[in-house]
């Protein structure tokens, strides 16, 4: 449970009156992906207007703000959980400058690995910085370009930047998508009624009635304005590496990403593990909720165990992981779950997860569980042991903060007080894909799709290291 840090959840809309409130939504529906902070930007009028806070969507915005404030027919939102930066108002995104062809936002979703170098370059050229954010990287490099379009100067840009992104850039007169080459990260585009909108996932298009029209491709630089859609290309990649964690973890159940419902890839993961690692003896299964309770329900159609609700999450806390700090995370778990007693006493219970990271999150609730009376608790993970960092969008950085690449198995089974601990294999993993060799396994495997830094701070820009 205190599973990797996923970085963002972006949105965007052009052709409604209603941009801000539809952005509103659209967040709200994507608050999953960040917690950290949020902020819309709107196009009106040739400019851009841009109100952003620390906190969720419900705390940044109230009504107050859809009138003047935020009025226009173009939008891009963002909510953000850090890769890179302090966790501070001045790194909440989307990031609003004036260059010379004018006010420009933009709102990322992923993680430059390249950025440290572009950044200290620039800064020896006299560049001046207003965030610790790698995303800022990628305005600058648009305002240095030679493109004759604004739409020129962003392909020149993202041409020079290396790693995961989906981005969305916003001017007064257009909104731009682009996903990085090897489509590491999920972005796909929609139509409500007469405006289109772009969004991490689905499930942001579904709270207001939009309809999912195609995935944006890899590489692929979008350009939607009042004359309709363009498409832009990047060079193309050598492979795709789309990040196998949204499925396992990331996105919400009701979503498709990478063009597959992400409830269906879940209950694969659980029948697989069922297969796998099964626990004949058991009386019941139950989730880690929620982002566990699709694997769980799979495992239990698969080993034929009735499912049971055994733990109830506080959904008035928010997801443990997002938490900046460790000490915050300690705290919520605290509040954050309770137990059926009644459902618990005198079973023996296999208690599905989705992810292990540290363990610490795991072992409390191991502790949990055996206080509600349960007999035997073995716990099945519906992933395999995250051995290696993250350099694309995942907060996994150092290998010491991996439970699994520093302890085998029996060692982790231990710390966590499980009486059985078993984990998907990377190969009933890839199991679930039709193409596994477009996903990316690397905190897996250790097999990186692409170049990666030789070491990764996430206040890098603060602190003065360099990737």
């Amino acid at each position: 449970m205190d599973r990797p840090h996923e970085d963002c959840g972006v949105f965007g809309i052009c052709g409604d009156d209603r941009a801000a409130q539809r952005a509103f939504f659209g967040l709200y529906a994507l608050q999953h992906r960040g917690q950290e902070s949020s902020g819309i930007a709107v196009a009106d009028a040739g400019r851009i207007k841009l109100k952003r806070g620390t906190g969720l969507v419900s705390q940044v915005f109230d009504r107050s703000d859809f009138g003047s404030l935020l009025a226009g027919r173009a939008a891009i939102g963002h909510n953000r959980y850090s890769t890179t930066g302090l966790s501070n108002v001045e790194n909440a995104q989307p990031i609003r400058v004036q260059f010379k062809r004018g006010p420009i936002a933009a709102a990322h979703n992923g993680n430059l690995v390249d950025a440290a170098k572009h950044r200290r370059t620039m800064e020896e050229q006299g560049s001046i910085f207003q965030t610790t954010s790698d995303s800022e990287v990628v305005l600058h490099l648009i305002a240095r370009s030679e493109g004759g379009t604004i739409p020129e100067m962003v392909l020149d840009a993202l041409g020079r930047v290396a790693g995961s992104y989906s981005f969305l850039f916003l001017t007064p007169d257009q909104l731009i998508a682009a996903r990085d080459p090897q489509g590491f990260r999920p972005l796909c585009l929609g139509r409500l009624d007469n405006a289109m909108v772009v969004a991490s996932e689905t499930c942001a298009f579904d709270i207001m009635g939009a309809h999912y029209i195609r995935d944006i491709e890899p590489g692929e630089v979008l350009v939607i304005d009042g004359r309709g859609l363009d498409s832009l290309r990047l060079p193309k990649a050598d492979r795709l590496s789309h990040c196998i964690f949204e499925f396992i973890y990331f996105s919400r159940p009701d979503s498709q990403v990478f063009g597959e419902p992400v409830d269906k890839i879940r209950r694969r993961l659980g029948c697989l593990l069922a297969e796998e690692h099964p626990c004949p003896d058991a009386d019941i299964v139950i989730s880690v909720p929620d982002s566990a309770n699709t694997a769980a329900l799979g495992y239990a159609e698969a080993s034929g165990i009735r499912f049971e609700i055994g733990l109830i999450r506080n959904h008035y806390i928010g997801r443990t992981f997002i938490a900046p700090e460790q000490n915050m995370r300690d705290r919520d778990v605290r509040v954050k779950y309770n137990t059926v007693a009644g459902v618990l006493r005198g079973r023996k219970v296999v208690m599905i997860d989705d992810s292990i990271v540290r363990g610490t999150t795991l072992r409390k609730l191991v502790r949990l569980v055996r206080s509600g009376g349960a007999a035997e608790v073995h716990v099945r993970v519906s992933s395999p042991p995250i051995c290696s960092p993250c350099h694309f969008g995942i907060d996994i950085s150092q290998k010491a903060e991996l439970i699994a690449a520093n302890h085998d198995t029996e060692e982790v089974r231990a710390f966590v007080g499980a009486d059985s601990l078993r984990y998907l294999s990377v190969e009933k993993l890839r199991r679930v894909v039709d193409r596994p060799e477009d996903f990316c396994f690397a905190c897996f495997t250790g097999d990186y799709p692409a170049p990666t830094p030789r070491a990764f701070d996430k206040n890098m820009f603060a602190n003065g290291t360099e990737g």
